[in-house]
């Protein structure tokens, strides 16, 4: 399988540290109403790249768009020169949260996505410290979901399954990882995964016979 240049060489490096000092150097854009509130802060910085991530990718970029619905699966878009495709979802957390689970996506979707080996799904984290209404942007990453190590994530009981950070806090960054272990070990945890809910659908379905029960007794008014 090729692979994109931007993650084999140290280009995704460089746009890290291009993201990280532009976001730094952009003009205040919160209140004292907003910097409260990490939402609006990640909707701001979210808007923010939007409009000028395009210009930080430079010569990486074609096909770009930042025209997304809220609940899509990707916030950001574009293509490169060798023809790989980059959805990318932007993730936001301020480092003074104590606790943070962020969704990144479907199982179904990214198995479906990853059936096309020029398809890359992207997260561009931003980690931000924030002083009354001054942003400080302590890190960033931009790197394929196949980087971020198995031990960091977890699969939540939403649909099919949903890919969770376990702790934003805490993110294990594996460049060593090639996208066929990591979907082959994607595979094996919900292989384990997917029998622990059956069995507690199995204990919901008990649940609500024996519900049904109880009101099939009852007397109507």
């Amino acid at each position: 399988m090729s692979k994109s240049k931007i993650f084999s060489s140290d280009t995704h490096k460089t746009l890290e540290t291009k993201i990280k000092d532009f976001l730094n150097s952009y003009p205040s854009f919160m209140t004292e109403q907003t910097s409260s509130s990490p939402r609006a802060t990640g909707d701001a910085i979210q808007e923010i790249l939007g409009d000028s991530l395009k210009d930080i990718l430079g010569g990486n970029c074609s096909n770009y768009s930042s025209s997304f619905e809220r609940r899509a699966m990707a916030d950001l878009s574009f293509s490169d020169a060798d023809g790989f495709n980059y959805i990318v979802d932007v993730k936001t957390h301020r480092l003074s949260t104590s606790f943070s689970m962020p969704n990144l996506i479907s199982v179904e979707r990214l198995a479906k996505f990853y059936e096309d080996d020029k398809n890359y799904f992207i997260l561009l984290i931003v980690q931000y410290k924030i002083v009354q209404t001054s942003i400080t942007v302590e890190q960033v990453h931009f790197l394929p979901i196949e980087s971020l190590d198995w031990n960091c994530l977890t699969i939540g009981a939403l649909g099919w399954g949903q890919i969770q950070i376990k702790n934003a806090n805490t993110i294990n960054i594996n460049a060593t990882y090639s996208r066929k272990k990591w979907m082959k070990e994607l595979c094996e945890t919900l292989l384990k995964f997917y029998p622990k809910e059956v069995e507690k659908i199995k204990k919901r379905i008990d649940f609500f016979k024996v519900i049904k029960n109880k009101w099939e007794q009852k007397v109507d008014e």
